[in-house]
């Protein structure tokens, strides 16, 4: 027996009408209250986890990194005094944060120390020593050795100035007169805490910075707070090298209800801890429960004297919608739900369909922007969708970039400059593809692809001789003669997979040998192809390919000279 819809929407509303408007606010309110709660608390233990992994990030990166590559450079037999001193003195001005930087003798009370000369003024216009608030002292030097602390930062902070400085000490290989030598750094920490009051959290919440003994970090006014809850308990965690990252929620001394959260930086003696008060995160709850009570109110009134009427305007609109459905499924996009204009459940459902039916256009389109792999890896995951993380490939990397790119650009309009650009990637990827290649990305003038399989060296190189041959063909009047690509490739592992934050993330791969073709890219030549012995070590006896052994070249990052070789068609 059909039940007809009208007769059903009218047996509903009278059915909600006697349903007691307070238990329905009440557990509206309750499960709004719940679910916003979980999500600010994973709001709060992400900010701190943010922030921890952006100190460590930049200590490492930006820090700790270039200085053990000065310490290398310093290390060099081969490097007199004066070249040192230079490479010390070159090497701060490299590293905006770092004020000093000194080279220790054991054993002598005056240290080769070269210092940032803004700030030694600041610390002069504020009644200081420069030379002895910025040197490293030997006590400090042998306390570091002893408890086997380099690479380290110990943190201090200049009262006078409000600035926090952290001291780094690095081993030194060679000797002077058979005493040991070590590289010392002094580095502003002025941008961490910029880090934390730039952060976006920062304008609605508190974000705190605690050492050990409860109190304030980065700050210019120190401040004991172990009496707060979330403190006392993330204490005891510093002092034990601790990184169990937790939240929880409190009670302040004035009786504000907290909710907060801590992250321990790897790198810092510091937890990291953020705050909101259960009154700004539930605001959002007690505006609905006003709402609920007034339209509550309203609608018990209205529900069942407007349910007839509004039920006639229910079956033709669903039957549009269904229709629509179809074709949707029917892979035709661009249909749309019109003439619904009922603002309620079916309206809204009618704007969704037509909203659900641009987006998979839209999705169908952006299928356009990721690589092969990046589909696959998506199609492979399912219903589950793709997670974080990465896995050993074996690959050939081809880095394509265009040469006299920045001259052209100059001279034409912004329009003909994306026209040509696009052009010329239109060529390139056509081989690509010919060559069972994936391009991972384009950046700026750059093309970045990749080749898996079997024989992936041979046609990778092949690729790279025969894009070369298609862009000269490509060339025209518009163009111009003096457009041409330099291409490097390199054979070896690395590793693909989804990187980057939980909502937006980029499928691509990672690795020394991802490192080594862009860096062969940046020494080729217009015109030309340079490959490393992994490649060549493949094609050597390839047909359609001539290699020439050129003289191995020195490449950023790696320490001895690449091996490379030309290719071209045979």
């Amino acid at each position: 027996m059909r039940f007809p819809l009208t007769l059903k929407f009218f047996l509903f509303a009278a059915l909600v009408a006697v349903v007691p408007l307070a238990l329905v606010g009440e557990n509206l309110i309750r499960i709004a209250r719940d679910e916003l709660k979980s999500a600010v608390n994973e709001d709060l233990t992400g900010v701190a986890a943010q922030v921890s992994n952006e100190f460590d990030s930049l200590y490492q990166g930006q820090w700790l990194a270039p200085l053990a590559v000065i310490r290398s450079g310093v290390d060099n037999p081969q490097l007199d005094v004066s070249q040192k001193v230079s490479l010390l003195t070159e090497g701060m001005e490299q590293m905006a944060d770092v004020v000093a930087l000194q080279l220790s003798v054991q054993g002598a009370a005056l240290p080769l120390m070269v210092t940032d000369q803004d700030f030694s003024q600041e610390l002069a216009a504020a009644g200081l020593d420069p030379v002895r608030m910025l040197s490293t002292s030997p006590e400090l030097v042998a306390n570091i050795e002893s408890t086997g602390q380099y690479g380290r930062p110990i943190i201090s902070r200049i009262a006078e100035t409000g600035d926090w400085i952290a001291t780094l000490t690095l081993p030194m290989e060679s000797k002077i007169a058979g005493r040991k030598l070590t590289l010392a750094a002094k580095i502003n920490l002025t941008t961490l805490r910029d880090r934390v009051e730039r952060h976006p959290f920062y304008q609605r919440g508190q974000i705190t910075v605690v050492d050990h003994a409860g109190r304030t970090a980065l700050v210019d006014q120190v401040r004991v707070i172990s009496d707060r809850s979330i403190v006392a308990s993330a204490m005891p965690l510093i002092v034990a090298g601790a990184r169990a990252d937790a939240l929880e929620s409190y009670v302040r001394d004035d009786g504000t209800l907290m909710l907060g959260a801590y992250a321990f930086p790897d790198w810092f003696p510091w937890a990291v801890i953020t705050e909101l008060s259960e009154k700004d995160a539930y605001a959002v709850v007690d505006e609905m429960m006003k709402s609920i009570l007034v339209v509550g109110a309203l609608g018990f009134a209205a529900a069942s004297a407007a349910a007839l009427i509004f039920s006639r305007g229910l079956t033709g609109p669903i039957l549009k919608i269904g229709r629509v459905a179809d074709q949707i499924a029917r892979g035709e996009f661009a249909a749309r739900v019109k003439n619904v204009r009922s603002r309620d459940e079916i309206g809204d459902l009618a704007k969704r369909v037509n909203v659900m039916a641009g987006e998979l256009g839209e999705r169908l389109e952006l299928m356009k922007f990721v690589s092969h792999e990046t589909v696959s890896a998506i199609q492979a995951q399912g219903s589950e969708g793709i997670s974080r993380g990465g896995e050993r490939r074996a690959v050939t990397m081809l880095f394509s970039d265009i040469r006299g790119y920045t001259a052209f650009s100059e001279t034409v309009s912004p329009e003909q400059v994306i026209e040509v650009l696009n052009r010329l990637f239109e060529a390139q990827a056509a081989v690509v593809e010919k060559h069972g290649g994936d391009i991972d990305k384009f950046v700026g003038d750059e093309l970045m692809a990749m080749f898996t399989g079997e024989d992936k060296e041979l046609r990778a190189t092949l690729c790279a001789v025969e894009i070369e041959q298609a862009l000269s063909e490509t060339v025209d009047d518009q163009i111009g003669s003096a457009l041409e690509v330099g291409i490097g490739i390199a054979s070896g592992d690395a590793v693909l997979g989804a990187m980057g934050a939980r909502d937006r993330m980029d499928y691509t791969v990672l690795g020394s040998t991802v490192n080594l073709a862009a860096r062969l890219c940046s020494k080729a030549g217009p015109g030309q192809v340079l490959i490393e012995g992994a490649t060549q070590a493949f094609v050597k006896d390839a047909e359609g390919v001539v290699l020439t052994t050129l003289e191995p070249v020195q490449l950023k990052g790696i320490a001895a000279p690449v091996p490379i070789f030309s290719a071209k068609l045979a």
